[in-house]
């Protein structure tokens, strides 16, 4: 048999047990998973970390490593039963049959090949093909990925390239033997949102060319929508709901599956009208599991005596292709209720002017060997005429690609850079010019940052409560021992984390509660400016919403500012009252979060919200794929700095684009666009997000 003409299902997994052994147990890792992916098909696994979806793809690929064992079931690729081959077999068919993608581009590139070499390699080793041969296909496969200039991308190292194209060289090359499965392990996790939506396209367009069958690997729910013909979700080991994507978007059947969608920003979700709705509890460690139902302890639907009675199997869904549930209360729950209304607010007014920041300027020098010395000094133009003003009790999201300047901004208004140019007001001080060691220590308490990763922030040698003491300390709060410790507890209760935690380790807490922490250190000193860089990308959708939920509570009582950093447009339309949009160092667009996601757009604006996969089968986006990487702030292009990726270019007369910076427009309502385009050609812009009625 070749390895093209078989017409049964590609993959079976049927009731896969997988566990990892440690000197104290045994733990298991993935308990009775079943699916099938057919030929062509593209089948989406989604869930929490630690809910076994790579687990999962590490079994079919046979690499668990010495720990991991699979202890019941059978994966079958073909009809051949993987568990059971021998070393030589499986080397046969990985990365020539099965080949997987992994989430860190650079992790799967060695540094020291150049790409060519590299890609040439995959079917020399698994076909004997020669050197002629294999750089033909090569060339081909680089120019299937899109990437520009194929013959300079192949005479290219790994690091001469940017992570976007890192990654399309990983998918040309799991391509290049044209496998009949690939596995892909949250592909475009580590990529802008502009560079996410282009990779997510070449993969369905390069699934459809090659007829490759996918297990795609995301949390994301909008990816797996754009992506995925079938979807298996996953909690704590187990796949509680399996079926067609619109089955279990539309007529969900299991209450994990409800809750997670409960839980991200849609459409129409308002942090004061319809606020989101966090899973209580936490997620269960592999060997603290309950009994019964694994979701259980988290559940509204819960029912003591029938839940935790025993096993609880998969069953069918009736009038659905290949629906399935793991819930024994499918059929007494009333799946189209509407949640019960958690809290609702009152919106409440921006105060007086906090911040200002006008025409600010941060520019790096470099020279062109900096690390022997010499050569020629270059200029990094990290950011460029920033101007804008934030209020007492408001969020203002600041949004754009990496090297946009978002962090640049941030550090400059931190006192951890000082600015080149140009003012920052904070009340009636001005700040650009202080670095952090010469700033006053309300004015260092005054405005607090919590950043991305919780796991990097905190000192994992010292407990919870010393951590949020020694800022107390530093910040002067607090008469004695006695009254910076009430004070701490005071503030772990603010962010809902038990008392008892003061006396726990970081290693003994979860992201979620870590960054809890790093929260409750940022308003030690009575934070009036906070600023939130990426503050949940880190944390399951789950845990997103009651982190940003928490965020916002703490601003309604504290009527703190929040500078919200993000490329998560989702999440931004829900928390922020304004919205500003950075490219390449500028501002393009200033306005409120109303006007920003609604026509007029700066072209910018238009492709960024066209790339952000929402996980709602009702909503129409329009397609803009934005061609090309962010230019170097090092080379900026000349004129508006845009113009190198604008799909509305050529309608702006006279070259204009190219040779001159546009002006701020201001539009009706204070909204504020960077852009050549006239009042006409604005006017007459579509939306790019619709809802589809039912």
């Amino acid at each position: 048999m070749t390895k093209w003409d078989y017409d049964g299902p590609i993959l079976e997994i049927e009731n896969l047990s997988i566990s990892f052994f440690t000197r104290l147990r045994e733990i298991p890792a993935v308990m009775d998973f079943s699916c099938v992916v057919q030929p062509g098909e593209a089948m989406g696994l989604v869930g929490e970390s630690g809910c076994g979806k790579s687990t999962v793809a590490l079994a079919v690929m046979r690499d668990l490593g010495k720990n991991g064992r699979i202890v019941g079931g059978s994966i079958k690729f073909k009809g051949r039963d993987l568990t059971t081959m021998t070393e030589e077999e499986l080397r046969d068919i990985r990365g020539s049959e099965i080949a997987m993608i992994y989430q860190e581009p650079m992790a799967s590139l060695n540094p020291a090949m150049r790409i060519g070499q590299q890609l040439m390699e995959v079917p020399m080793i698994h076909e004997g093909v020669g050197k002629e041969e294999a750089y033909k296909r090569a060339l081909e496969v680089v120019t299937d990925v899109r990437l520009p200039d194929p013959e300079r991308i192949m005479r290219s190292f790994p690091h001469q390239l940017s992570g976007g194209q890192q990654q399309r060289i990983v998918i040309a090359m799991a391509l290049m033997s044209k496998p009949a499965l690939l596995i892909l392990d949250e592909p475009t996790t580590a990529l802008d949102v502009t560079v996410e939506a282009a990779v997510v396209d070449l993969v369905k367009d390069l699934g459809k060319k090659y007829g490759t069958s996918m297990l795609f690997i995301s949390h994301n729910l909008g990816l797996v929508l754009e992506v995925c013909d079938r979807l298996c979700v996953m909690y704590s080991g187990e796949a509680v709901e399996t079926g067609a994507i619109v089955d279990v978007f539309n007529k969900m059947q299991h209450p994990y599956t409800q809750a997670l969608f409960r839980s991200i920003p849609l459409p129409g979700a308002d942090k004061n009208a319809r606020p989101l709705i966090a899973i209580p509890g936490n997620f269960p460690l592999p060997h603290e599991r309950p009994r019964g139902c694994n979701f259980g302890p988290r559940c509204n639907y819960f029912v003591d005596g029938q839940c935790n009675g025993g096993d609880v199997p998969m069953v069918p869904v009736a009038g659905d292709d290949r629906h399935d549930t793991r819930c024994l209360r499918v059929d007494e729950i009333d799946w189209a209720a509407k949640p019960v209304a958690t809290r609702t607010h009152e919106k409440s007014e921006p105060g007086e002017v906090v911040l200002k920041m006008e025409d600010l300027r941060k520019y790096y020098e470099v020279s062109a060997s900096s690390l022997f010395g010499g050569g020629d000094k270059r200029v990094v133009k990290a950011n460029e005429t920033l101007s804008f003003e934030a209020r007492a009790g408001e969020t203002l999201a600041i949004v754009g690609e990496s090297g946009c300047g978002k962090s640049t901004f941030a550090k400059v208004l931190m006192g951890l850079e000082t600015a080149t140019s140009g003012k920052i007001m904070l009340y009636d001080n001005e700040i650009q010019a202080t670095p952090i060691e010469n700033r006053s220590t309300d004015t260092v308490s005054g405005v607090q940052m919590v950043f991305q990763n919780p796991f990097d922030t905190l000192n994992p040698s010292m407990t919870v409560g010393r951590q949020i003491i020694r800022a107390l300390e530093i910040f002067g709060i607090g008469e004695n021992d006695a009254d910076r410790r009430t004070r701490m507890l005071e503030l772990l209760d603010l962010v809902k984390l038990p008392r008892a935690f003061a006396d726990r380790m970081p290693r003994q807490l979860s992201g979620g509660q870590k960054q809890r922490v790093g929260i409750a250190r940022a308003f030690a000193g009575g934070a009036k400016i906070v600023v939130a860089d990426e503050p949940v990308s880190a944390l399951d959708v789950s845990v997103q919403a009651a982190v940003t939920d928490l965020l916002m509570e703490i601003q309604r009582q504290n009527r703190t500012t929040l500078l919200f950093i993000s490329h998560d447009l989702s999440i931004v339309r829900y928390l922020s009252d304004r919205v500003m949009v950075m490219y390449l160092g500028h501002v393009v667009e200033l306005g409120s979060t109303d006007q920003v996601f609604a026509p007029p757009y700066h072209p910018y604006t238009e492709a960024l919200l066209s790339a952000v996969p929402i996980a709602d089968t009702h909503v129409q986006k329009k397609h803009i794929v934005l061609e090309g990487d962010i230019p170097s702030a090092m080379n900026p292009p000349p004129g508006c700095p845009f113009q190198t990726r604008c799909r509305w270019k050529s309608q702006v007369p006279g070259g204009l684009c190219d040779r001159e910076v546009p002006p701020v427009q201001t539009l009706a309502g204070g909204h504020q666009i960077k852009c050549h385009l006239s009042a006409e050609q604005f006017a007459a812009m579509e939306p790019v997000i619709k809802i589809v009625a039912e």
